[in-house]
């Protein structure tokens, strides 16, 4: 039996497209940031709102440190279907929230969090260094494109402090590489 050639393209096409949209697909649940809370900023009528989203994460090498970061996420038909290209608006607040343990070496500048902002060229970071001289943590967030990046950024720092009577807090310097 033999099948037809524009049904065979168009099969194939469906199978390409569909192994792109699951790879582009957020991670799971347990891997990504939490949803903290969303506010609609921009109504639309037959489609999604604009809205402001913040959302929670842990230092993924610091135990102690969450940062929370709210951007803009893009409703109507493009921000329906996630094909949108979000603005590079984002803003970051990152604070001790218990005791600080460093669980490996780092590099200063290396990536915390990751995230896709349009379908195929703009991703947000968030990137952790060390200011060793204050012993402080310094987290910046930014977007960037494959071509072309964005000077919108914002910095949060997290004085490492001692938690609950211990002793002197760990240096960040000694984890930096």
């Amino acid at each position: 039996m033999t099948s037809h050639p524009r049904l065979t393209a168009a099969l194939a096409l469906g199978t390409i497209l569909g192994a792109l949209c699951l790879s582009l697909a957020p991670a799971a649940a347990d891997d990504g940031p939490d949803l903290v809370m969303r506010k609609s900023t921009v109504f639309k009528l037959l489609t999604p709102n604009d809205k402001l989203a913040t959302y929670g994460i842990d230092d993924p090498l610091v135990e102690g440190v969450a940062c929370h970061y709210t951007v803009p996420e893009k409703g109507g038909v493009a921000g329906m279907f996630g094909v949108a290209e979000e603005t590079a608006d984002v803003s970051l607040a990152c604070r001790q929230y218990g005791p600080i343990r460093f669980t490996a070496k780092a590099d200063q500048g290396d990536v915390v969090f990751r995230e896709r902002r349009s379908l195929i060229f703009k991703k947000m970071q968030i990137v952790r260094g060390c200011d060793a001289k204050r012993n402080v943590l310094v987290y910046m967030v930014y977007t960037d494109r494959v071509i072309e990046g964005s000077p919108k950024n914002s910095t949060s720092t997290v004085p490492i402090m001692p938690w609950g009577g211990a002793s002197a807090p760990p240096k960040c310097a000694d984890f930096i590489q």
